[in-house]
């Protein structure tokens, strides 16, 4: 793109991000209507004006988004909002179950793909409910924090998270006073984050329209857990560790000495497996266009056998390794090991499309976060935490409603996606064309390997 184009197409986007304010005075209305349906079980007025204070205070510019700030921004006395979040005995769970309910409806679709992922919480104390040493994704490294599983859904129209649980740890689950201090209800017992996952998806499953379970190598690392959604007939693809041990079933064994047990084939590490790989073994899909030209994963696939958690044969499944390099196409900078349930004539391009829905599960949790106030909570109980996390992803779902509504071209009550929409006489854009360096790129990959079309996941 020549130096006049690029700014006057630079000049464009900066003023397509000014917000217009006949387009900001009409969130408001909707967002009352939108909070209508969730706000049905609540019982009580002043209930209903607070759910609808904080979710306001969600999606507003505060630096930290906890109940005090947002009172404080609305002009009212925090005590009140603290009390509805912290203390305040209202069912959350019906909340959730609407949104299920619509997600299940506005985006629903038969391929559609069930995405489970924890994600971490860090915490400098140990009062707060469920915190612990473990794990903390976000630190890369075991500290103290909490720790959320988080069920989002995924389709071509576009991806949300619809319910949440909080692993609690043994110690806590064992720990009467802390139980009663953080509010724990008696009927909770310890349960790994492999079984809320399955809990969720037994009460949301058949709401969801989907063909695919993902998730990331965490939910994968675990043999029982694979093998309990292939028994529920859940077609699964799950990231797995590097070092995840599997039997190539192409391989023949080694040959019978005659004496003893006939040898079985060796156990061998996907990341071993997957070095030893030609490059023509490897298949380029076309995931979706980039600014600099089409964006290329490489993938295979192989059938294996995988190993129990006693070091036993468990069923027979799909090995698909997916490796992304960088912007010239070059240098491989990640590589993804999967392991699914799915028949081995499961074209490619449909596992890297769960693949790909699992990040963009990761990228709503990160969404949520930045612009919910997903990790901004400063309550302690186990309701205040469920309190917050419920009307958080509430808040990040009208988010995904309100730019839904703006890529439509008939837009009716919710007008322009963008201030210069509502203009009389819109200005001429400037189309972007690919750099130079896409014939470099595309002459890598051949029309052989480059057999598939792109890969879907949502509309652009």
């Amino acid at each position: 793109m020549e130096a006049k184009e690029f700014e006057a197409r630079k000049k464009e986007l900066v003023n397509e991000c000014d917000m217009a304010t006949q387009v900001w005075d009409r969130v408001m209305p909707r967002l009352e209507r939108f909070m209508e349906p969730f706000v049905g079980s609540l019982v009580r007025r002043e209930q209903i004006e607070h759910a609808g204070t904080f979710v306001r205070g969600l999606l507003s510019d505060l630096e930290h988004k906890n109940t005090e700030s947002i009172a404080y921004r609305f002009g009212q006395e925090r005590m009140p909002l603290q009390w509805f979040i912290g203390v305040s005995p209202w069912d959350d769970a019906p909340l959730r179950d609407e949104l299920v309910r619509q997600v299940g409806e506005q985006l629903g679709e038969n391929d559609g793909v069930i995405v489970f992922d924890p994600s971490a919480f860090p915490k400098s104390g140990s009062e707060s409910v469920g915190t612990a040493r473990q794990w903390c994704g976000r630190l890369g490294k075991v500290d103290n924090c909490q720790v959320g599983i988080y069920m989002g859904y995924a389709s071509s129209r576009e991806h949300a998270l619809v319910d949440m649980r909080l692993y609690l740890p043994k110690e806590w689950t064992k720990d009467r006073k802390r139980r009663k201090k953080a509010g724990i209800p008696k009927e909770v017992r310890y349960r790994t984050r492999h079984q809320l996952c399955l809990e969720m998806l037994k009460k949301h499953g058949e709401k969801l329209p989907h063909s695919w379970i993902a998730g990331d190598d965490e939910m994968g690392r675990p043999y029982w857990f694979r093998r309990r959604l292939n028994e529920l007939t859940e077609r699964y693809l799950l990231t797995v560790p590097s070092n995840t041990l599997v039997r190539d079933l192409p391989v023949d064994p080694p040959e019978h000495s005659g004496r003893g047990r006939r040898p079985k084939r060796p156990w061998t590490r996907v990341d071993r497996w997957a070095q030893a790989l030609d490059e023509k073994d490897w298949t380029v899909i076309d995931v979706r266009d980039g600014a600099k030209g089409p964006i290329l994963v490489e993938a295979v696939k192989r059938h294996v056998m995988g190993r129990t958690g006693k070091g036993q044969e468990g069923h027979a499944e799909v090995l698909v390794v997916i490796r992304y390099k960088d912007r010239d196409n070059r240098r491989v900078v990640k590589t993804d090991y999967h392991l699914s349930n799915g028949t081995f004539e499961t074209e490619l391009a449909d596992f890297v499309r769960a693949a790909k829905a699992e990040h963009r599960v990761e990228e709503c949790i990160q969404r949520s976060k930045s612009e919910a106030g997903l990790a901004d909570y400063e309550v302690r109980t186990c309701r205040g935490w469920h309190h917050h996390q419920t009307l958080s992803l509430i808040t990040t779902w009208f988010l995904v409603t309100e730019s839904r509504e703006g890529k439509k071209i008939h837009t009716g009550d919710y007008g322009s996606a963008t201030p210069r929409g509502c203009l009389a006489y819109p200005t001429k854009t400037v189309r972007m064309r690919y750099s130079l360096t896409l014939g470099r790129r595309m002459r890598k990959a051949t029309k052989a390997k480059r057999a598939c079309p792109p890969v879907p996941l949502e509309t652009t």
